[in-house]
């Protein structure tokens, strides 16, 4: 096993988890079959309890896991289907010790963060670097290992004395580190000079922590000096070959290409001692590896060609706009779908608490605002989210798309809304969600009985769950983007289910629900019959988006909204296996 293990300094959010997605692309372009690991250093299990306003949004995983939204990169960038061991947090760590040390295990020693902590920790990794993680099935070559935080952080100490033993366990050709620093511009501006010092104290810290860097990604406004490289590969004691840089780019999938430029795959190789060459299994070597590069940096470089006139304007009316990774895999997937339709995205983010006619006393101008920035749109989308507030917001934003003929697409809490939206519109008598609206006469959304309402922590229904499409739904426009199946899986993570004694009053007055769960009670996908596009998914569609693979109902809902005619040319094209409408004709 072969790992490349990825570090943080100067600041935090510095781009570990894209540098570390991108040096697995590159690997997977020679043909290897790669796995992922991120460790976080924060003493929770898992990201599920976390705020979105603090952590960003949380991953799901096949198998249930709730992750940090750095495997979500992961995953769209390797095609990787990962698991909730893949995540490796201190919280899991201790536990595991813990539970060993009360049955014994240690026979009596004292237990301590040396060895015991240290050990547990790459037990761990050794033992999940080596689950097969793509279709092939095959054990991975290499394994990525993104360390979360910032170089110093006194809850990181474990883990890095834990890699720089991995390091020697592994043995020579068998790891490599990457740095990630900070090159500030001061004065910030075009004149400004790039300051070096940073990334030198970093290399210094991370070294004095009992790792020693081979390479070294620098993250920066504009390219890097070449008399900045020489200096940071001066005054930290490396090649200048062995720094690289890592400039703002239009998107953050132009990073790997931006890498490649640099012979940053051949540095990689070069400490790895992966031959030029490889034997042609597992699997031919992943047979796609070499070509999903290839479609990789053509569909990146197409982008470039897009005009700002092709942008389509979307609608993102939420609860955690304030901050916008509490939605990143919804970007990503509307990102995804553009870039298949050969267009681009403009993602209008709206607080749907200022849509509330209530807001309009507080704060007219952000009320008619946030009314404008609705109404401008092309299409709106309503994502997941917890709690009461801001649900009436969202809901007057339902009502719009659906009378002005809108397309809409609502996941999970958006699809509650929606169903709680219609209902109000075909006379139900307070319609509400035993969520927010505990008290209403008719609630339509209610609890699930199977979950446990006393504890947070993993008790929603989460992972992937089959979703089985209903007779008599052929005319659903979701269901044609999926093909001639009429079983689909897709990952979940939700609480609340629409009231099953309502159903039938629902569809009577024309609200389709198009797909169910396997037992036929659950509802799984909403449709409207007669509009351009109105669907709600119980489901999270954005977990399973991927760059090369865009998630089906992201893609019909932006073919939508870009118009009539691209939705049929995309559902054509799927037909087709098209991975792009531009190798159909243009639109």
């Amino acid at each position: 096993m072969k790992y490349v293990v990825v570090s943080g300094g100067v600041i935090s959010g510095v781009g570990k988890g894209i540098i570390a997605s991108s040096a697995g692309l590159l690997l997977q372009s020679k043909g290897l079959v790669v796995s992922s690991i991120k460790i976080d250093s924060y003493i929770n299990i898992d990201a599920g309890t976390m705020s979105p306003l603090e952590h960003g949004e949380v991953y799901v995983a096949d198998d249930g896991g709730e992750m940090d939204l750095d495997l979500g990169n992961y995953e769209r960038y390797l095609l990787t289907t990962l698991g909730r061991d893949h995540n490796l947090t201190t919280g899991k760590i201790y536990q595991q010790v813990i539970d060993a040390e009360r049955v014994g295990h240690y026979l009596g020693k004292t237990v301590q963060v040396v060895p015991h902590v240290t050990d547990a920790i790459q037990a761990w990794i050794e033992r999940v670097a080596r689950v097969p993680v793509d279709e092939s099935g095959a054990e991975p070559d290499v394994c990525t290992i993104e360390l979360g935080g910032t170089v110093g952080d006194i809850e990181s100490s474990p883990f890095i004395y834990a890699l720089a033993q991995l390091r020697k366990r592994a043995g020579k050709g068998n790891f490599v580190q990457i740095h990630v620093s900070f090159v500030p511009i001061v004065p910030p501006g075009a004149s400004g000079e790039q300051k070096t010092k940073p990334t030198q104290r970093s290399t210094g810290d991370v070294r004095r922590a009992g790792l020693n860097p081979d390479l070294i990604a620098c993250r920066c406004a504009v390219p890097l000096d070449p008399a900045t490289t020489e200096k940071i590969a001066s005054m930290c004691s490396v090649e200048p070959e062995q720094v690289f840089g890592v400039h703002d780019v239009s998107s953050t999938y132009h990073v790997p290409i931006l890498l490649e430029r640099q012979n940053f795959l051949y540095a990689i190789s070069k400490y790895l001692d992966i031959p030029s060459s490889l034997p042609r299994t597992p699997t031919q070597r992943i047979a796609d590896g070499s070509h999903m590069w290839k479609d990789w940096v053509d569909l990146i470089q197409s982008q470039e060609a897009i005009q700002d006139t092709l942008s389509i304007p979307i609608a993102l009316v939420g609860k955690y706009v304030s901050h916008k990774d509490a939605y990143l895999s919804i970007s990503k997937s509307l990102e995804h779908a553009a870039m298949y339709c050969h267009k681009r995205v403009e993602i209008i983010w709206i607080n749907a608490s200022d849509l509330d006619p209530e807001s309009y006393i507080d704060s007219p101008a952000k009320y008619h605002k946030a009314w404008h920035d609705l109404c401008s749109a092309r299409g709106v989308l309503v994502p997941g989210g917890f709690g009461v507030r801001a649900t009436t917001g969202m809901i007057k934003a339902i009502n719009w798309a659906r009378i002005n003929n809108k397309p809409f697409l609502g996941v999970c809490l958006g699809m509650q809304l929606a169903i709680i939206e219609y209902s109000q519109s075909i006379g139900i008598e307070d319609p509400g969600s035993e969520e927010p609206h505990p008290l209403a006469k008719n609630n339509v959304i209610v609890y699930m009985p199977e979950t446990d309402k006393d504890k947070l922590g993993g008790t929603m229904r989460l992972g992937k769950h089959p979703c089985i499409f209903q007779k008599d739904t052929e005319w659903s426009k979701v269901r044609a983007l999926y093909g001639p199946v009429s079983r689909i899986e897709e990952r979940h993570r939700h609480r609340y289910e629409v009231n099953p004694d309502m159903v039938d009053r629902l569809e009577e007055a024309g609200l389709s629900f198009v797909a169910k769960d396997e037992t036929g009670k659950r509802m799984e996908i909403v449709e409207l019959r007669n509009h351009p596009w109105f669907v709600g998914v119980q489901f999270h569609p954005e977990y399973l988006s991927r760059v090369l693979r865009p998630s089906k109902v992201f893609l019909g809902f932006f073919a939508a909204a870009t118009g009539t005619r691209c939705l049929e040319k995309v559902t054509e094209a799927l037909e087709q296996g098209c991975r792009s409408l531009e190798r159909i004709d243009s639109i």
